[in-house]
């Protein structure tokens, strides 16, 4: 069982928008890595290694005269996120070409259907960036590519490439609960070209790839940009998400240094996703 335990924060906001939209930009700058819209506001998850009693000292919407937002927080114990999986999570369907289940929920008339059970990972499907994602890999051909999976999350990515026909994939995540779930989840969607490995862009020298697939944050990115670069082969693709229409410029600045050509965007709600190309 991963030994990651995560700080989860309840918050409540009055007008709900876009307070919500505009909190969970700032939580995302602050180091939150997941997070669920309720009725009320959103939840937001980070990660107990990440966190620290200062943790919202900049996040300037909670001094904001234009919005009422109240919280609580406690730490989440590993063995009630089940639980709490079932209590808040439902279907989502992208494009109505794709959807992600948990399997206790009905099976949608849709071309892919992928069921995980995500536990504290990160993925769901739900979240503005991996929505974008989807898109792309339903969009794009993955036919017989080699694909990388970069923060692979519960793997839906991965997973979605595999049943678009691509062959073989590697899905890596540094978060050892993210690697144990995604195992299951490649399990669960009996998927048979999935190699899901824990570790860090260090794993990736001498590999191969068609396609990189980079959901994590732009830090992250923008440190091991030549680092995905080189794994790509010749006329290779690279799709990015994981910040913000502001990081737009800086994210293709330096994909640029690279000779990556950027040839389309997708925004959702402030989010963006990139496409380039080598």
């Amino acid at each position: 069982m991963s030994n990651t335990i995560y700080i989860g924060y309840y918050f409540k906001a009055n007008p709900l928008q876009p307070a919500v939209e505009i909190l969970i930009a700032e939580l995302g700058y602050a180091g939150f890595e997941s997070f669920v819209e309720t009725d009320e506001g959103v939840t937001a998850y980070i990660q107990k290694n990440d966190w620290n009693e200062h943790i919202l000292d900049d996040i300037h919407i909670l001094n904001s005269d234009a919005f009422t937002i109240t919280f609580t927080f406690d730490e989440i114990e590993q063995t009630n996120w089940n639980a709490e999986w079932e209590k808040n999570f439902s279907p989502i369907v992208v494009d109505n070409k794709c959807s992600v289940r948990a399997p206790f929920h009905d099976k949608p008339d849709t071309a892919y259907d992928i069921i995980i059970e995500p536990k504290m990972s990160f993925g769901t499907g739900h979240h503005e960036t991996t929505h974008m994602m989807i898109q792309y890999i339903l969009n794009h051909d993955f036919q017989n590519k080699a694909v990388l999976d970069m923060g692979c999350g519960t793997g839906v990515l991965a997973i979605l490439a595999e049943m678009k026909g691509a062959n073989p994939i590697d899905a890596i995540d540094y978060d050892n609960w993210c690697y144990l779930n995604s195992l299951e989840n490649v399990q669960r969607n009996a998927c048979n070209h999935i190699t899901v490995l824990e570790g860090d862009a260090s794993l990736l020298p001498g590999r191969k790839y068609d396609i990189v697939i980079a959901n994590i944050n732009r830090n992250i990115l923008l440190n091991d940009m030549k680092t995905y670069t080189d794994t790509l082969n010749a006329h290779g693709v690279l799709f990015l998400s994981g910040f913000y229409n502001d990081d737009i410029a800086i994210i293709r600045d330096e994909c640029a240094m690279y000779g990556l050509n950027h040839v389309e965007t997708l925004e959702r709600n402030n989010w963006v996703a990139l496409k380039f190309e080598k």
